[in-house]
């Protein structure tokens, strides 16, 4: 791939890219529990197909490139978000700047994209949690700590809520946003694209990743 000094992305990668541009942005993405395994498009009962290949194309854009991988079954989530801190690293390392790197997550994938946001507490990056406080937030992770710039979606028909607790004991953040969404369609609002939610988590990462000195 050639990029030009003042590229910023618009690729998608289902791997870590073998090439690093320092001037890029980068997002990555992580889906829920049920997309673990080979099926990119699982049904579930409740809340039907999620639709993890429409997704990654909603969430792309030019402004920045997507790095959305596609989980073993029974992954383990805290090595995996140990290899996703290590990722963020490399970017680092790269000469990426931290504001240009997000990290996002529903559901198991906010569990992971917490615990990398944990694990990145001397470099913090841009966070976005989509129903990512049920896990999260109980007394068992009380332990675990977000960093940098949050910001918290859920849908009030859902049982994940909330990430009030998680912001509440995340001495480190820098910035705390959140915002609900009413679809009715509980967790499974977050297993296609809708733009209820799409659109102003894109336009975040943007305004985020837009800053100077982060």
């Amino acid at each position: 791939m050639l990029f030009s000094s003042l590229a910023f992305g618009g690729e998608v990668y289902d791997k870590f890219p073998d090439k690093i541009n320092a001037n890029d942005k980068y997002v990555f993405y992580s889906h829920g529990f049920i997309v673990e395994g080979t099926n990119p498009t699982p049904k579930n009962e409740r809340w039907g197909v999620y639709e993890f290949p429409a997704i990654k194309e909603s969430l792309s854009d030019n402004d920045y490139n997507l790095i959305a991988y596609h989980r073993p079954k029974e992954t383990d989530p805290f090595k995996h978000a140990e290899v996703l801190a290590k990722n963020v690293r490399e970017l680092l390392k790269s000469g990426v700047d931290a504001n240009h790197i997000t990290i996002i997550g529903f559901s198991r994938g906010a569990f992971i994209t917490s615990l990398t946001s944990h694990y990145l507490e001397e470099t913090p990056v841009n966070t976005v949690l989509l129903a990512g406080c049920g896990r999260i937030a109980s007394s068992k992770y009380s332990d675990i700590k977000a960093n940098g710039e949050l910001l918290s979606v859920y849908e009030t028909s859902d049982r994940s809520g909330t990430c009030k607790s998680l912001q509440n004991r995340s001495v480190n953040l820098k910035s705390f946003a959140e915002f609900s969404i009413s679809t009715g369609q509980e967790h499974g609002a977050f297993y296609r694209p809708l733009p209820e939610w799409v659109v102003p988590v894109k336009r975040w990462i943007k305004a985020k990743s837009s800053i100077q000195g982060h």
